[in-house]
């Protein structure tokens, strides 16, 4: 048969299967396989491949390759805490992001020392290098080998009639599972589980909770290593309990999911806002406010009340139906709505920092990442077709300004039509064209996410890098041709008739709030010196000194400088610790030489003070040498 394998056509023996060709080519690359990609599908090693296809061998270089990784490892893990516990009942182990978990029925929460015991356990069973077989039976069978498994039986019940029910097997222990899988549980090199937590079943806080095992898994252990290095550092960086010790920001047991924010941590996300604003003027925005709670009506006619319901807060208001806004769009129709436009006024370029709430599940709640109330930076352009490319590019250009005022290198990613859209098939062409075109043009190097895209249009989404390797999703930009049929938006072109504009959904941050929370972390709560919200701090070696820190700092306030001062009769050096604690940028110490300075000044002749008043900077010169800068990191 032929085979084309990494882009080279090669002929091998009929019916052979990618673990064995992957010998064939390199025997070192027989060891480290993990799946194969045939024609587009990761599949199984032990699965032959057919004539004529296209193969790439995955190791742990590649995502899916350390993803099958990951997924056999959980089975590993259900098999563990099976042995262990043979009354606890399966739900389901998927590899996730850096890791994968498993869900599990038992009667009590999972102790430290019993997961001890799993990865004690854990480790037995990939020595022992057992092989996973695949193996698939009809409906009534499938369901009489799991008949004790009742989260199992369920999900059985859920398959299509027709589909095909597989399992996979390893040293006596069965897990109903698609696959693919490793071919033996020896190829996992290096693990670790992290922790455990509850998890309702299917996400749903309506169904029982079950008990979450968290762990992760390498190719090798220098991986491994190093991203338990990333998750130490990670967790001095926790946004949470920095914004407790910066005293900028924290979420109360009174309203989970609602942040609030302090004065200095108002001051973080003030200087945020007026960049906001700086730059969308400098790149052609007007800013709008929308209501924060509208009609039925409305949000049935932008299609949230039948695709986004449950996750909205609603009341009823004089006997009508009304909807905390979840998103901002809808409102921004009505604004476009306001009058007539023609061709010369567009596009039309309509920025809003807009207060949306959603209902999210309490178990996911986190921090400032994840909320039931934020700010999103969104803005709404409407243009007519011939301007989609270039508005696209425009918008481009505006993020990737704004990543690299704050140092984030990023990654980008469209993502096409998901099953549960609305629209024509021509209306979804026109806009995936625009949006790949608008990068296509750019230069731009992107991922294909298919069927990811918002229900009303595809989206070109933004992934930062922060200092430790993390991505977070924050910039999008969605091209919309739906919601401006629905609201039955027009403008008058050249010929004199009316047109449907086209619509870009975009954001920078994507909440002002996440935003800050990825900020903090990313720079361990050292902001730059313009975010920071206590930019220098005035501290006093004795109370002598006093009346020049004041008159300093009326100086530095005077120039625009946050300042704070420190009077207390206090050691100079638990004065600065707890200075460095709270990452000030600058602080500025002041003795007795400072002291007679200061008072010097204020006992010269008038007419002497009235010319040093025209160098207002000559204070601060002379103090330069007790000028201590803390480094941000």
């Amino acid at each position: 048969m032929n085979v084309t394998v990494n882009g080279v056509l090669r002929e091998f023996p009929d019916g052979m299967n990618a673990l064995d060709i992957a010998g064939e080519l390199d025997r070192e690359l027989k060891k480290t396989a993990l799946a194969a990609r045939v024609n587009g599908t990761v599949q199984d090693l032990a699965k032959p491949v057919p004539d004529g296809s296209q193969l790439e061998i995955l190791t742990a270089d590649d995502p899916d390759g350390l993803r099958v990784l990951r997924h056999t490892a959980s089975h590993v893990l259900a098999q563990a805490v099976k042995t262990l516990k043979p009354e606890a009942k399966l739900a389901i182990g998927p590899a996730i992001d850096n890791g994968f978990y498993y869900d599990f029925d038992v009667d009590e929460p999972f102790t430290p020392e019993f997961l001890a015991a799993v990865e004690k356990e854990m480790a037995r069973i990939i020595k022992k290098n057992s092989r996973l077989e695949r193996f698939e039976l009809p409906r009534a069978e499938a369901l009489e080998l799991m008949k004790d498994e009742p989260y199992k039986v369920e999900l059985i019940n859920d398959l299509p009639e027709g589909e095909t029910i597989s399992f996979y097997r390893q040293e006596g222990f069965t897990d109903l599972c698609a696959g693919p899988h490793l071919p033996s549980t020896g190829r996992i090199k290096a693990f670790k589980v992290l922790s455990a937590a509850g998890a309702y079943w299917r996400g749903s806080e309506k169904n029982k909770m079950l008990q979450r095992i968290y762990a992760t898994a390498f190719a090798s252990k220098d991986a491994l290593d190093a991203y338990l290095t990333r998750m130490e550092e990670a967790k001095k960086r926790d946004h949470r309990k920095l914004g407790r010790q910066l005293d900028l920001f924290d979420i109360f047991d009174e309203g989970p999911g609602f942040p609030f924010f302090f004065p200095k941590g108002m001051i973080l996300r003030n200087q945020l806002e007026d960049y906001w604003r700086k730059i969308h003027r400098k790149h052609g925005y007007e800013e709008i406010k929308t209501p924060i709670m509208l009609n039925r009506q409305l949000w049935e006619r932008s299609g949230h009340w039948d695709h986004y319901r449950e996750n909205m807060y609603t009341t009823v208001i004089d006997d009508t139906d009304f909807a905390i806004k979840p998103m901002n769009c809808p409102g921004g129709m009505l604004v476009y709505k306001r009058r007539m436009w023609s061709y010369r006024d567009l596009p039309l370029r309509c920025g809003e920092l807009g207060l949306v709430h959603r209902h999210e599940l309490s178990g996911a709640l986190h921090g400032l990442m994840r909320v039931r109330c934020f700010t999103q930076d969104d803005a709404h352009i409407f243009m007519t077709p011939e301007q989609i490319r270039d508005e696209i590019k425009g918008v481009y250009n505006l993020i990737n300004e704004v990543y690299g005022v704050f140092g984030f290198p990023y990654h980008v990613e469209l993502s096409t039509r998901p099953e549960n859209s609305i629209g024509t098939d021509e209306m979804w062409e026109m806009a995936t064209n625009g949006l790949r075109g608008a990068l296509d043009d750019l230069g731009v190097n992107y991922v294909v996410n298919e069927g990811d895209g918002a229900f009303y249009g595809p989206k070109i989404d933004f992934h930062l890098e922060d200092c430790i390797g993390r991505t977070w999703q924050c910039g999008t930009i969605q091209l919309d041709m739906n919601l401006p049929e629905r609201f039955d938006l027009t403008y008058t072109g050249p010929d004199g008739e009316k047109h449907r504009p086209v619509m870009i959904h975009r954001v920078v941050f994507g909440s002002i709030e996440r935003f800050i929370g990825i900020l903090t972390e990313h720079f361990a709560g050292a902001f730059p010196l313009w975010l920071s919200p206590v930019q220098a701090k005035i501290m006093t070696i004795t109370d002598r000194a006093d009346d020049a820190a004041r008159a300093l700092q009326q100086k530095l306030e005077k120039a625009g400088v946050r300042t704070e001062i420190d009077l207390r009769n206090e050691k100079i050096g638990f004065k600065i610790r707890e200075a460095r604690n709270m990452k000030i940028p600058y602080l500025l110490v002041l003795g007795d030489r400072e002291a007679l300075r200061h008072a010097a000044r204020r006992t010269r002749p008038r007419l002497h003070a009235r010319r040093r008043a025209h160098r207002p900077h000559a204070a601060g010169n002379r103090n330069q040498s007790a000028l201590r800068h803390q480094s941000h990191i």
